[in-house]
């Protein structure tokens, strides 16, 4: 695993880098021999000290992204990688029961790529109402089960995606009462 480290409003000491590559670099074995890129940013905001790791899979575009914070360094890498972990075992039962489900009913295995698994902190507006930060990205067409799990991984209350079925740009999104909503675009 390639682990990038970033030092944000801190000075990264080597023995703090060593212990993040080593925390952050248990994950890997979640994952055979995909080779993987992470990037680890550590940052002090307000005596808080802030863990962010984000790990694209190369094989289905989907993205881990966890974040913790604590009143020590080492606690809250410690943090962040127990809730990779929990992230990547939910996401691997959902896609080996996904597997299983198509197996079962079409005869046909899921292929090795999809049974394999980005955001900078926000800026601060000026001003109430302005636009201070604009995004980019592909939108991947998937269905609405996938845009949900993605969501999840992300820890974002909504997700905009490409919807595989109608081809249409939809959006789903997590309800007060825990349960999800779906944006569709009316003609």
């Amino acid at each position: 695993m390639n682990i990038a480290i970033y030092g944000k409003n801190l000075d990264v000491t080597d023995a703090l880098k060593e212990y993040a590559r080593r925390k952050v670099g248990k994950v890997a074995r979640y994952f055979n021999d995909t080779p993987l890129q992470a990037q680890v940013t550590l940052s002090i905001e307000r005596d808080r000290h802030i863990v962010e790791v984000t790990i694209p899979l190369p094989n289905n575009g989907l993205l881990i992204r966890a974040e913790e914070d604590s009143e020590d360094m080492y606690a809250s890498i410690d943090l962040v990688v127990d809730k990779l972990e929990r992230q990547i075992r939910k996401l691997k039962t959902r896609l080996n029961r996904k597997a299983r489900r198509l197996e079962a009913t079409t005869g046909q295995a899921l292929p090795e790529s999809e049974t394999s698994l980005d955001e900078p902190a926000p800026a601060d507006a000026e001003e109430e109402g302005r636009v201070v930060r604009t995004k980019r990205f592909p939108l991947k067409p998937m269905t609405v089960d996938e845009a949900i799990l993605q969501m999840d991984l992300l820890g974002h209350d909504f997700f905009v995606f490409a919807n595989a079925a109608t081809g249409d740009v939809n959006v789903v999104y997590r309800r007060r009462d825990g349960q999800y909503g779906l944006i569709e675009p009316e003609a």
